[in-house]
């Protein structure tokens, strides 16, 4: 438990030091392409309900998430990266800042109608107790929705460009980071922490990102899931 928590405050300290130009240099990196289809294809969502949002940043997707959704509890465990999400988001009334980890935290069980987790399962050392965190405190039926840069399916030149781009703006990535993850990995992850997987789609925009969404365990019968393919514009 001590290993995990010391992993989680160097991860909170490597992001943070980003804070200030996390936009910018997240644009630089991966495209605007990209993050418009991740924007886009989060505004298509409807209904979310009380939703929490896991690994927030800046508050760049939670625009998004909060045009479909009651309320949002936009969590981080940067409060560098929370103090930019206040500032950007002050207009969202339905949007709260908070500073919760991931792996654990004082909601209740059954709580929210949907967990976004936005470029966090590829990044940090260990999400399984993310995961299993996330459905906790889901009410039955409740919605995961993980988000995760790629570069599965990313030809070599890309590959190397997008590496060269994020060494410039953050350094070298941490060795534990998922940089190719795929759509098999993702769904093996959220699988084992007991959710059924609706849908996992591949968006391209010059760099690749995966969208997947999970129920939790509920009676209804659900179609097996499916792999489908959109791309962003390039």
């Amino acid at each position: 438990m001590q290993g995990t928590a010391v992993k989680a405050q160097r991860e909170e300290r490597y992001w943070s030091r980003f804070a200030l130009s996390y936009d910018r240099d997240g644009e630089y990196i991966v495209g605007n392409p990209i993050l418009e289809a991740i924007v886009k294809r989060l505004s298509d969502e409807q209904d979310l309900g009380d939703s929490l949002e896991f690994g927030c940043g800046t508050g760049y997707f939670t625009r998004a998430m909060a045009g479909q959704a009651r309320h949002v509890i936009a969590t981080d465990l940067s409060d560098e990266m929370l103090e930019v999400a206040g500032a950007q988001l002050r207009e969202f009334q339905n949007v709260t800042i908070q500073r919760a980890d991931c792996a654990s935290t004082d909601f209740s069980a059954e709580t929210f109608d949907t967990v976004l987790m936005a470029n966090l399962i590829h990044v940090i050392d260990n999400p399984s107790p993310c995961l299993q965190e996330s459905y906790r405190i889901l009410k039955r039926g409740g919605l995961l929705i993980a988000v995760d840069f790629t570069g599965y399916r990313l030809d070599l030149f890309r590959s190397i460009q997008l590496g060269l781009r994020y060494v410039r703006k953050w350094g070298v990535p941490p060795r534990h980071g998922r940089n190719a993850l795929s759509p098999e990995e993702l769904t093996r992850l959220v699988e084992s922490a007991g959710f059924k997987i609706k849908d996992v789609q591949l968006l391209e925009g010059g760099s690749n990102a995966l969208y997947l969404r999970g129920l939790k365990g509920t009676s209804a019968n659900l179609p097996s899931s499916e792999f489908k393919m959109f791309r962003g514009r390039s």
